[in-house]
């Protein structure tokens, strides 16, 4: 790898800030690390409300060392932009670990990275994983060889943490766990749908029903051009 570990962000319109945010945070303290965030366009992204400004263009990043793609309900119109694909496969091409969090691993599967790999994904469109030919796992983070992949949203963090000690070893990752006061202890024991009360999960479901078919869609769409 290039003398400093250069780690790349790739952003689309929708995304969901802490899946690139929490990382980001973990990440930036790793030494000897750049993290750059950039998306398609370059400028501004707006991400659950907070705009995320002067942004480089994925294009005009020449290579990376670490790549990772967060998710975001704008996964479903990511996965079907060839323009974004295109350069998310240019990327991953050179990487030595191609990443995601959360519904960024449909992104990863839409640019046909993950046949017949094992990767995460957020718990109520991880099955759609399959459809790229990926295998879907439940892991909070799940690794196949260069692919590391994280569950939803929270998961980033975990993630970001298991990507430093793999760059860095154990006691960097620790130091920087210890630094942000990771140790969750939520309210709550309610994180995961096998967890969660009967009625919160189905409520939570239904809510994401409502997007369910036009994002399997989605990606039975890009699935067919890979």
């Amino acid at each position: 790898m290039r003398q400093t570990l250069q780690i790349v962000i790739a952003l689309f319109p929708g995304v969901t800030h802490l899946d690139f945010t929490g990382p980001h945070q973990i990440l930036c303290r790793l030494p000897g690390a750049t993290v750059t965030v950039a998306s398609l366009a370059g400028g501004e992204i707006e991400a659950d409300g907070l705009v995320f400004a002067r942004l480089p263009k994925l294009s005009d990043i020449e290579a990376c060392d670490v790549l990772i793609v967060p998710g975001g309900f704008g996964t479903t119109a990511a996965m079907g932009d060839p323009d974004f694909i295109a350069e998310i496969r240019r990327l991953a091409d050179g990487a030595k670990y191609v990443c995601s969090v959360c519904t960024g691993s449909l992104v990863l599967g839409a640019a046909g990275l993950l046949k017949g790999k094992r990767a995460a994904c957020h718990w109520a469109w991880r099955d759609q994983l399959a459809l790229f030919g990926a295998i879907p796992d439940a892991a909070r983070v799940a690794r196949d060889g260069r692919y590391i992949t994280g569950g939803g949203v929270t998961a980033g963090i975990d993630f970001a943490l298991t990507m430093v000690a793999e760059l860095a070893g154990d006691d960097v990752a620790q130091g920087i766990q210890l630094a942000v006061e990771y140790a969750p202890a939520p309210p709550f024991n309610s994180g995961r749908p096998e967890l969660a009360p009967p009625k919160v999960l189905e409520r939570i479901s239904t809510l994401y029903g409502k997007a369910m078919d036009e994002r399997v869609e989605a990606a039975k769409r890009a699935a067919a051009v890979m």
